[in-house]
């Protein structure tokens, strides 16, 4: 087949040049042959890690050794990154994590991965081997396991979750019965797998284009029950609203439809179940506690701009929940979102080092004096401009009692 631009150019064309025998592997052939855009590059040779290094830093590449234990490091050529990895054969697998082996034998090492379509590889010369029908699964929209489905579930319990990814992605029509079965039987093996990548695959799931299909099989096979106690089937109904809207894909918005009328806690419990980042769980106990208990306004009037305001909602932030509450009454607001976008988010046009300028000394007084400035220019209705709020802050510091 064709060589794809991404591996004629740049650090993977660096990396195949430096490493003789070395081919692309994975996702990047994968979405070669599905016609997609090529991000992450990763490549595969025939060699230990330390002669991998070592070939890399002569042909001029910077290394790190990220995964060095299990075979991987990374070449970086002008902040381009490529991951490399000697063939590998595993030696003992727990459910999780292997211990691996060195090998020079590419059918050994493409029987190890988790799908006939991510086991394929392609040469620099453009030479496609493809072990198992993974060219032919693709093309037909199947996500089919390589070897038995139940061994390799018990290999690595998060290729569960990574079935329903790539069924999102590139299936079409019915999923393989195989799989689903084994999979049925390998939830309680679920319970092995750190909250940390149980949420990562979430996420590149629920980025899918229309991830409704793949949500509806994890609910039937309990598999969301096991990871996702509190999503109910009910609200899978309301992701066909933002895949027809075609709404953007923040995880925490997708999430959030997925999750029952707010609860007390719901949302911070799962945050903490699933480890979200700080920004992740603040926007989901927003969409999803705070905007439940308050209605949303659905008209263009100044009471929503205060209303952004009051609640410290940001522009994005007032997005999102015109998404979700279409998403959950099915009513268009797509006029609404338009004028969101074009509405300018209210900001006190006064900082700290306006305080300063204006001889207010550093220390806790401009934190004080911030805060009651604010006070005014939100109970103004946030329109009042830099020029009245300085004036009303030395208003404010003149009135405070001398120290």
């Amino acid at each position: 087949m064709a060589l794809p631009v991404a591996l004629r150019q740049g650090a993977p064309a660096a990396v195949l040049a430096a490493l003789p025998g070395s081919r692309a592997v994975g996702g990047a052939v994968r979405d070669a042959l599905a016609g997609l855009a090529l991000h992450d590059v990763d490549v595969a040779a025939p060699l230990p890690p330390e002669e991998i290094s070592a070939r890399l830093r002569a042909a001029g590449l910077k290394v790190f050794e990220t995964g060095l234990a299990h075979g991987t490091v990374t070449a970086v050529l002008d902040h381009e990154p490529v991951e490399v990895t000697s063939l590998r054969r595993d030696v003992v697998t727990d459910g999780r994590h292997a211990e691996v082996a060195w090998t020079e034998d590419w059918r050994e090492d493409a029987a190890r991965r988790d799908f006939t379509i991510n086991a394929m590889s392609l040469s620099a010369g453009g030479a496609l081997w493809d072990y198992f029908g993974g060219r032919a699964d693709l093309a037909a929209g199947r996500v089919r396991f390589v070897g038995e489905p139940c061994i390799r579930l018990q290999e690595d319990y998060l290729r569960a979750l990574r079935f329903f990814r790539f069924q999102a992605r590139y299936g079409r029509g019915a999923p393989d019965q195989e799989a689903v079965a084994a999979i049925r039987a390998a939830v309680p093996g679920l319970a092995r797998l750190s909250v940390e990548r149980v949420w990562m695959e979430l996420k590149r799931l629920l980025a899918a284009p229309d991830p409704r299909e793949a949500v509806a099989l994890m609910a039937e096979t309990g598999v969301l029950g096991a990871v996702l106690p509190e999503a109910q089937p009910p609200q899978l109904q309301d992701l066909g609203c933002l895949v027809r809207a075609a709404a953007p894909h923040e995880p925490v918005l997708w999430l959030t439809v997925l999750l029952p009328p707010a609860t007390a806690d719901l949302a911070g419990d799962i945050a903490r179940r699933l480890r979200l980042s700080g920004e992740e769980r603040d926007d989901l106990v927003h969409l999803h506690t705070e905007l439940a208990s308050r209605p949303f306004i659905p008209d263009r009037t100044e009471p929503m701009r205060r209303q952004w305001y009051a609640t410290r909602t940001s522009q994005r932030m007032a997005l999102l929940e015109a998404w979700l509450a279409e998403a959950r009454d099915q009513q268009d607001r797509s006029a609404l979102r338009r004028w969101i976008e074009q509405t300018p988010f209210p900001r006190l046009p006064v900082m700290g080092r306006d305080a300063l300028a204006i001889g207010i000394g550093p220390g806790p007084q401009v934190g004080r004096l911030l805060k009651a400035l604010e006070a005014w220019w939100q109970a103004g209705g946030g329109t009042a401009p830099r020029e009245a709020c300085l004036a009303k802050l030395r208003e404010l510091a003149a009135a405070e009692p001398s120290g």
